[in-house]
Parts: structure tokens; sequence; C-alpha cells
């Protein structure tokens, strides 16, 4: 069975990202959604990302005849049927089992790409065979250098050909929902959570069959796979170290196609064109990490002027349905990616959930570019806006 056999009733049933949404919320224990779902602090700027899209609307041109949106993209040398890809998401398989495979799955059927974290629950070794071309890896930056050499090492050899270093982690935020659910590395059998496996009976049957949630890629340097061990490990060893020789450093080792993600200052933006990087990722990590930040998409246009076409910009950080991508791209995205709705879309429909939130939000965009009087990119780029 595949999903363009049951695309029409998946289309009717579930006809945007939030059905998706409400479908997943059911599937999923609470503690996995909390941990999705989740922001910091009283998660105001998760609501902040969702207003600003709302703040740009455009005034559309009629009369043009038939129109034929042109979605192919070509970024770092590669060719993608349209401008949105994947984002990385950690701990993916706490929230459906066998999460990566799925997403990596579609992301090679569609031709778009799928960006695997150091601490998702897969390795580069197994998700490279279902991804075809298709692969990024993001990378969290290990402090001693064999760590970093063999991380990169891994995803080069297993066939990611694009490096996204994330730098808006200088520590772990708080997560405070992620807490008050009970979420505990490693998660603890206590009445709450069997009551939640009990409850949830698709998702816990799913785990027993592929073993708990485990940072795979990291344990393969503990030599224990015990989650509160790896979890230390790392708290201990990623992460809180990056700067700009560092990032140099990266550059010269995995000689291939290297962006920075998490910038939302120009300043930064035009360091990291500077020091030879291929891509500016801006993004303020969906509004989990720092609630005190400015949104991503109040952030763009000031980096798009300062980066001055000198390298691709990508985005992300609160795009729900393809208008949202249609937006970034006004403001000089060259690329989008989305992170929480493709989670979504497995924990709803398993398999082939990837596949449907892709086409909700590629449609979706052709659409709202043909409402709008476009054909391309650089079209749209010429539309008149209103601000509200």
């Amino acid at each position: 069975m595949t999903y363009e056999k049951n695309r029409e009733h998946f289309s009717n049933r579930y006809p945007t990202l939030m059905d998706l949404a409400e479908r997943a919320k059911k599937r999923v224990p609470q503690v996995a959604w909390a941990y999705l779902e989740g922001g910091t602090g009283d998660e105001e700027l998760l609501q902040r990302n969702r207003n600003a899209f709302q703040q740009i609307s455009f005034v559309p041109r009629f009369c043009l005849g038939p129109l034929k949106v042109d979605m192919e993209t070509k970024l770092f040398g590669k060719t993608y049927t349209a401008p949105i890809g994947m984002a990385p998401v950690g701990l993916t398989g706490l929230m459906w089992p066998k999460a990566e495979h799925y997403l990596a799955a579609t992301a090679n059927r569609l031709q778009i790409p799928f960006c695997l974290s150091t601490v998702a629950t897969e390795t580069p070794e197994t998700i490279g065979k279902d991804v075809g071309d298709m692969g990024w890896f993001q990378l969290y930056p290990p402090k001693d250098t064999p760590l970093l050499q063999s991380l990169l090492q891994r995803a080069r050899d297993t066939g990611f050909h694009t490096l996204v270093v994330t730098a808006d982690v200088p520590m772990a935020s708080r997560r405070e929902r992620s807490k008050r659910a009970g979420l505990s590395m490693p998660p603890k059998i206590t009445p709450k959570m069997l009551w939640q496996g009990l409850t949830h009976p698709s998702w816990t049957y799913r785990t027993l069959l592929h073993g708990l949630p485990r940072l795979r890629t990291v344990e393969h340097y503990t030599n224990n796979n015990d989650m509160k061990f790896v979890s230390g490990f790392v708290g201990n060893r990623l992460g809180g170290t990056l700067d700009w020789d560092y990032c140099r450093k990266l550059k010269d080792i995995w000689k291939g196609p290297m962006v920075l993600k998490g910038i939302l200052h120009p300043k930064d933006a035009e360091k990291a064109v500077e020091i030879g990087l291929d891509g500016i990722y801006v993004s303020n990590h969906g509004g989990r990490q720092f609630n005190g930040a400015l949104t991503a998409l109040e952030a763009l246009p000031h980096i798009v002027k300062q980066v001055q076409g000198k390298v691709p910009i990508l985005f992300d950080s609160g795009i729900r349905t393809g208008l949202d991508a249609m937006r970034a791209l006004y403001l000089g995205a060259d690329f989008v990616l989305v992170g929480r709705p493709f989670i979504w879309g497995v924990a709803a429909l398993g398999k082939y959930g990837g596949d449907h939130t892709a086409q909700i939000l590629i449609d979706d965009l052709q659409n709202n570019m043909v409402q709008l009087g476009v054909e391309t990119i650089a079209e749209l780029r010429k539309s008149q806006i209103t601000l509200s």
C-alpha cells in the first residue's frame, strides 16, 4: 500500500497540519507530547512565532491567465522538488517509534532533505540507508576533537552531505513543561507512566516492538546504553564550546556544505559568511531554547539585508502552513525547514504520515502562490504586502 493510493482519503480527513496534530496528540503519551510541543519559561515565544506570520498580508493580482508554479529548488549543488525540508528533531523516537526511518524514506521518495539530529534515536548508519541522497546531519559540537572527527566521518561515510551546526544552545534550556509531565532520563516506570502506556496502546505496542528510545548515535561512544549515563555524556561532552575558531575548524574537517543554525543577529550572519560558511540558518530553535528571543521571522529580513545574497539563507520556527512558508520565502529565505509538523504526521498516520505532511505544505504553497498571482520565488519577492 502506498501513500498515493490513500492520498484522497488523507486529504479529506486531515486537510491541515493542525488536523494531524490533533490526531497525534491522542496517540502519544503526555510525556512525549510535552517534550515535542514545549518551549521554555512561560512559552510565550511559541505564540509569538505564530503571530509573526499573521502580520504579513499580500495584495494579489488577477487576470493573469493560467499559472504554473515552479517549486524546484537548487541548494548546495542538490536539486529538491520544493523549497521545503525536514528540520532536525532530537529524541524523535520518543514521539513515535521508527519516526526517523519513516521520515528519511519520505524525504527520499519526495526528494526533499531530511536532517538527522546528533541526539535523534537512530544512527547515521541506519538512516543513511533510507534517506538516499537527501540526508543532512545536524551537529551539537563536541568538546573534544576525536569525538568530533568520528561523528563527522560517520555522517559522511553514510551519505549525509550537508552539515547543519547548531549555534543556539550554549547550554540546555529548562523545558519546564517536560519536567511537569515527568520526563526524565532514563524514563522512570511510575504509576503515571504505566497509565500513559495503557491508554496509548498503539504507541506502546510499537515501542515494545522497536525498543525504548535511546540516543543511539551518541551511545556508540559510551560503551554503555544506559539512558541516564548516555544523557550525562551528552550534557558533559556536547555543546557549550562553539566559537568562530571552532567553526573554522569544522569547515576544514567537513569539506562540504556547512550551515550555521540558530542565527538571529545580522552580525553573526556576517561573521559566518566572512569565515567561509556556506549558509545561514535563521531559527530560534522553534521557541524551545530562549523565551526572550525575537521571532525568527522578525530577524529574517535584517539578516537577508546583511548577507546580500552571498550565501543561501535557510529558515525555521513556527511554519504551520504553505502560506507561512510563502511569507518566509517572500522575506528572503531561500529554503524553509519544518520540525514538529513532520512528527505530527508520523504520530498520526505512521509510515506515510511524513508524505502527507509534505504534500499539505507543498500543495498549500503552490495554491497560495497561484492565489497571489506568481509562478516563481523571484516573482513572489516582487509582490506587494501590507503589515498589520
